[in-house]
């Protein structure tokens, strides 16, 4: 009867320390990041493809006026002009 009970409070506290770690681990994830200093960020409209793929990514903020494009199927993607301007 003993060994049962041990096994129990054993179980809970496993449980109740799981619970607490992961709770914590998903309230990390949830907070947002501090805001950027201000001038640190400024506005774009760039526009990029892959040219494997044809994934498309638009881009509305960056540290430069004309930033290193980003990389998809481990190659540079191609800065493409806006459709309608």
């Amino acid at each position: 009867m003993i060994e049962l009970l041990f096994k129990v409070v054993v179980a809970i506290a496993a449980f109740v320390l799981m619970m607490r770690l992961g709770m914590l681990i998903l309230g990390g994830l949830a907070r947002p990041h501090p805001a950027p200093e201000p001038g640190e960020v400024r506005r774009v409209n760039l526009r990029y493809r892959c040219s494997i793929c044809l994934a498309e990514v638009k881009m509305v903020q960056a540290t430069e006026e004309l930033p290193m494009p980003p990389r998809h199927c481990q190659e540079d993607m191609d800065l493409v002009a806006p459709p309608f301007e």
